[in-house]
């Protein structure tokens, strides 16, 4: 639920200042931490352990899929 509200309109609203860039990945780093069994682990070892990717790398992902679908007439203009 909380990467859903963190991804939300991700191709139209990108961060680019560090500071907001850092706060929120710090939300995600909370929620990570809440899985009992994950808390004593470093942030990207609890990232592997649940399938996940920095909140960066996706909005880079979502970015290289948008520009894809331009580039190959996806969007009906």
């Amino acid at each position: 639920m909380v990467r859903l509200h963190l991804e939300y309109a991700n191709s139209v609203w990108c961060p680019y200042k560090k500071e907001d860039i850092e706060t929120i990945e710090k939300v995600q780093k909370r929620a990570t931490k809440v899985i009992i069994s994950l808390k004593h682990l470093p942030y990207m070892e609890r990232l592997k352990q649940l399938k996940l990717v920095t909140l960066k790398y996706s909005r880079l992902r979502g970015d290289m899929i948008e520009v894809y679908k331009i580039v190959h007439n996806y969007y009906d203009l």
